[in-house]
């Protein structure tokens, strides 16, 4: 079985997978990145060895996925908004030396990418791209079932390819990138920033609520997303022409008030590619993607391509 680590800003999942995919066991703690790199890896190195013992079997390596810029040729983290101060920490040498195994790391949408490629919506895909939408927008492209890696080891970010240069400012220097527009953070900004005088209480709203609503301030929100995704997602189709898309991530929960729109927006848009031919799928792997694809790390880095 593979020891498997899915890092997030708030959170840190830590478990065992077998090599069919399945999670035997896992645990949660909380990140708190406050309180820096070598609290979390003993936090961590506690979870392995509690999920190992309670699986019952030996670890062949680690594999981890984690948020943010990585580096998964020198196992090292980069500079990650949620993470202050671990910025070049060396999370791959840290645990090799720790359990005396291989250890691979993965930004987390890659790591994603890679466990529906082997075992979910992609499974026996030639090109193969996954979308996940949450606060905010990633994914990554699959190719045979190895990684895309551009210059240098880089994870493409698809998430802030620019959409409409007059949108609004991301922290990743753009105007108008994807996730400034139709990440679920943006859609629930829209959606304070236009709201009529007579809605309340919209401090804490968020996409989730928004999706539930009838209202017709809700309604226009949900209508926005689903045209931004659509145009995000019509990008990809006509630069990559991928076998499939597969769609992840809290929003895609309520695919089902965006899915029409998308479509709509991809048969407009996409007039030189055969659009019809590119399957837009839901992602498969759901709440495990993470420990499933931190799995799946390791054997694309040391166990050979899975069938």
């Amino acid at each position: 079985m593979i020891g498997a680590v899915d890092i997030g800003g708030t959170k840190i999942a830590v478990g065992m997978v077998d090599e069919n995919g399945q999670v035997l066991v896992s645990a949660e703690c909380p990140t708190n990145p406050e309180q820096g790199f070598d609290d979390a890896l003993g936090r961590i190195s506690a979870l392995l060895r509690e999920t190992q013992s309670e699986a019952g079997g030996a670890m062949r390596g680690i594999g981890i996925g984690c948020t943010g810029p990585v580096y998964p040729l020198t196992g090292t983290i980069g500079h990650v908004e949620f993470l202050p101060g671990w910025e070049d920490a060396n999370i791959v040498e840290a645990l090799s030396n720790e359990f005396n195994l291989p250890v691979a790391l993965e930004n987390d949408a890659d790591a994603a990418t890679l466990g529906e490629s082997a075992w979910g919506a992609g499974r026996g895909v030639g090109t193969f791209i996954y979308v996940t939408v949450s606060t905010g927008i990633g994914g990554g492209i699959a190719l045979d079932g190895r990684l895309y890696r551009g210059v240098d080891g880089a994870h493409p970010e698809i998430g802030h390819h620019v959409i409409d240069p007059s949108g609004p400012l991301c922290f990743c220097g753009a105007h108008g990138c994807w996730e400034s527009l139709a990440s679920g953070r943006a859609m629930a900004q829209w959606f304070k920033d236009n709201a009529p005088d007579d809605l309340n209480d919209l401090a804490t709203i968020d996409a989730a609520e928004i999706c539930s609503r009838s209202d017709s301030h809700a309604q226009a929100a949900i209508a926005r997303e689903g045209y931004y995704l659509g145009l995000g997602l019509a990008n990809l189709v006509t630069i990559f022409v991928p076998d499939v898309i597969a769609l992840g991530g809290g929003l895609m929960h309520s695919r089902h008030l965006f899915w029409g729109t998308i479509q709509q927006t991809i048969q407009s848009t996409c007039g030189y590619v055969p659009y019809q031919k590119v399957r837009l799928v839901p992602a498969s792997l759901d709440a495990e993607v993470g420990l499933i694809g931190a799995a799946q790390v390791w054997i694309h880095h040391f166990g050979g391509k899975q069938s």
